[in-house]
């Protein structure tokens, strides 16, 4: 059974609307405290630095994963069961990423802190390619008009496979910890080149 998106899009939006001000609302608690310990504001902004960092990667983060998701359900006309459950569990990893931004920042860089961070994000982007794939071709739930573009495709595929990546080196790679992000900065390249290699294929045969 299919139904109108309007309503799951409206749900999607305010849960992320929730889980970005929850990223700010230890910062505001600690200004709080900082005046209550009469602490100068320079020297409450300093020593919360590491969680405004982690705060500012955070809001950044989730702002990109929702303007993807947005981008991705302008193709969905209708949504069954199984669209709904792969939203949620994308849902929830939205909603999970403040309590590993909070570890991050109040504690020391290691293989658990970045290994927490990095797999949320590797689960979160694998969660939105599986509803890119989900909708592709799906007749009952893509728009004729607007379908999934093999681009798209290509594009969320070479994301979560970098992101996976950048998982396995931040919990398993001594040393490297939240350096692995930088991984994610090749997603972008590798995706127009593996999109160019597969036109050519499909041009080829």
């Amino acid at each position: 059974m299919t139904r109108d998106p309007d309503r799951l899009v409206l749900f999607t939006d305010a849960v992320v609307a929730i889980a970005v001000t929850l990223l700010i609302l230890p910062l505001v608690e600690a200004v709080t405290e900082a005046a209550q310990a009469d602490e100068t504001a320079w020297a409450m902004v300093h020593d919360q630095k590491d969680a405004i960092y982690s705060f500012l990667l955070s809001f950044v983060v989730i702002a990109r994963f929702w303007l993807t998701h947005h981008r991705v359900f302008e193709h969905v006309k209708a949504y069954n069961r199984l669209l709904v459950q792969l939203n949620l569990l994308w849902l929830l990893c939205i909603v999970i990423l403040p309590f590993p931004t909070e570890i991050m920042g109040h504690f020391q860089s290691s293989r658990f802190t970045a290994g927490f961070y990095v797999g949320t994000l590797a689960v979160l982007s694998f969660c939105q390619t599986g509803l890119t794939l989900l909708i592709h071709g799906h007749r009952e739930l893509e728009v004729d008009e607007n379908p999934v573009t093999g681009r798209e495709v290509v594009g969320s595929i070479t994301f979560s496979v970098f992101s996976l990546i950048a998982f396995l080196l931040a919990a398993l790679v001594p040393g490297v910890n939240f350096y692995s992000l930088f991984a994610l900065f090749v997603a972008a390249p590798a995706a127009r080149l593996a999109y160019r290699l597969r036109e050519r294929r499909v041009s080829a045969g």
